[in-house]
């Protein structure tokens, strides 16, 4: 076997321990995949030599499709304990899709060294949500009673955020509903069942965007590498529960400390390029 074949088969390895990672994070501390994914799938492609100009674009595509998968089991658990706020979902579900397109077409026209600056700036505001989550609190109780108008809005910069990064978009949506009034519950849930949506549009996105681009990896479609989708989401999705598991027996405070301090590490090496 060559040693680019070795490289590439390789790979596929790392791809499985990247979603044993990401699902497990995801299941204990309660943030995307994506925002593991990401980054990790940018330095997988650069070893495997992904041509530089689409690296970005490869690893934010490839990441959406993967939620795509690893929400859906997400989804489900909550709708059947009804935690999921169904009426306020349909109010802000089509803003969350029309920005996730829009995202989609932004990332599309801009660099990888570029993306990479945002999604390292990404990456420490990420870190300082979480090192401040729970202070200055200012509890509401209009329970997601918001104008259309705000809700289009936010909805829509909410999914050109997301898409524009490959991420399902709870670092922004949970804050959003928990200021409107939603209780953290049902707040998380309802901000993975807008998560579905917002991948399965951004995954076609970026995969129509893709389409006429040259010297793509092979089994690609468009930005969207199959292997890594594979490799990365039956993982993850396996791993989520025992991640939830986890989040009962061990000290989640100080793991989110922890895991602050790790986006910023990986912040700034987005930023450093």
């Amino acid at each position: 076997m060559s040693d680019t074949l070795l490289v590439w088969h390789t790979a596929y390895a790392y791809y499985a321990v990247l979603g044993c990672v990401a699902g497990t994070i995801a299941g204990l501390l309660g943030v995307g995949g994506g925002i593991v994914v990401v980054p990790a799938l940018v330095a997988i492609f650069t070893w495997q030599s992904v041509t530089h100009d689409y690296l970005m674009q490869m690893a934010i595509g490839t990441s959406l499709a993967t939620i795509v998968v690893t929400s859906l089991s997400s989804v489900w658990a909550h709708h059947k304990r009804g935690a999921i706020y169904w009426d306020f979902f349909k109010r802000i579900v089509p803003g969350v899709m029309l920005g996730t397109v829009l995202g989609s077409s932004i990332n599309d026209e801009l660099s990888t060294r570029s993306l990479q600056v945002v999604f390292g700036i990404f990456m420490f505001a990420s870190a300082a949500q979480m090192l401040l989550e729970g202070k200055n609190r200012v509890p509401k109780a209009n329970t997601g009673r918001t104008s259309f108008v705000q809700t289009g809005t936010v909805g829509m910069a909410i999914g050109t955020v997301s898409s524009l990064l490959g991420i399902a978009g709870g670092s922004l949506m949970v804050p959003y509903l928990k200021y409107v009034g939603l209780p953290i519950r049902n707040a998380v849930a309802t901000s993975a069942a807008t998560g579905f949506p917002l991948a399965i549009v951004g995954a076609f996105s970026f995969i129509l965007t893709g389409l006429d681009e040259m010297n793509l990896p092979p089994l690609s479609t468009g930005y969207v590498y199959w292997p890594a989708f594979l490799f990365i989401a039956v993982p993850s999705a396996m791993c989520a529960p025992l991640g939830a598991k986890l989040a009962h027996s061990l000290p989640t405070a100080q793991l989110k400390l922890l895991f602050a301090f790790f986006l910023m590490l990986v912040g700034l090496k987005m930023l450093w390029g």
